[in-house]
């Protein structure tokens, strides 16, 4: 079993969330299905194309470390209709200054192999979720030997912190999402559900002058 690691940082992320009328709202940590988005871009995949094809993206196991939390922004958007006429205010959201570790596993180490070369030389533009989040360099991490939750637990932290909230997919008592892409195609966006667990990692490393 073997790991690819990423590092998720940016002044500005957005991942998924609902996307109601003029409210584009953000999770907490990046999804698997934008995360997915991401390695389809650079290996060239148009967001039209069947994902069936490549359902060995989805079938990826997928975790995410939370290193920085970071900051809730609301941000405030003036668009018109396709006629021009009518002007309306939308809002979006986005996560400030926040860090992750993103990892997917599979046994397959050569498939693996293929997306650290295609994020190193990405066909399509790379984003954090929106088109006005690129992401700060380094993005690619590399491949680790192990099994998803031991490389996620081991890695050394990217951030300095006392506790570290990890967020991954479940076999099994878990809470469902809405969040394995079917179609990213502008027109018919669908997603199924999986399973996904939540812990909390605390160091024993502790520095009472660290937030002064």
């Amino acid at each position: 079993m073997a790991v690819l690691l990423l590092r998720l940082a940016a002044p500005l992320q957005a991942w998924g969330g609902s996307a109601k009328f003029e409210v584009r709202t953000t999770q907490r940590e990046p999804t698997k299905s934008g995360v997915i988005g991401l390695l389809a871009a650079s290996l060239g995949i148009p967001r039209d194309a069947d994902l069936s094809k490549h359902a060995n993206l989805s079938s990826l196991r997928f975790g995410i470390r939370v290193e920085r939390e970071g900051k809730l922004l609301r941000d405030f958007h003036t668009a018109r209709s396709e006629d021009g006429k009518t002007a309306y205010i939308t809002e979006r959201y986005y996560l400030s200054d926040a860090i992750f570790l993103a990892a997917l596993e599979s046994e397959n180490t050569v498939f693996l192999e293929t997306l650290a070369h295609a994020l190193k030389h990405p066909v399509y533009p790379l984003f954090l979720g929106r088109r006005s989040c690129p992401p700060t360099l380094p993005l690619l991490l590399g491949i680790r030997e192990g099994t998803l939750m031991q490389v996620l637990r081991d890695e050394p932290k990217l951030e300095k912190s006392s506790s570290m909230r990890i967020v991954c997919d479940a076999a099994e008592n878990g809470f469902p999402v809405q969040d394995v892409p079917v179609s990213f195609s502008p027109l018919h966006r669908k997603h199924k559900f999986r399973m996904v667990q939540e812990e909390i990692l605390f160091s024993d490393e502790h520095d009472p002058m660290a937030e002064l």
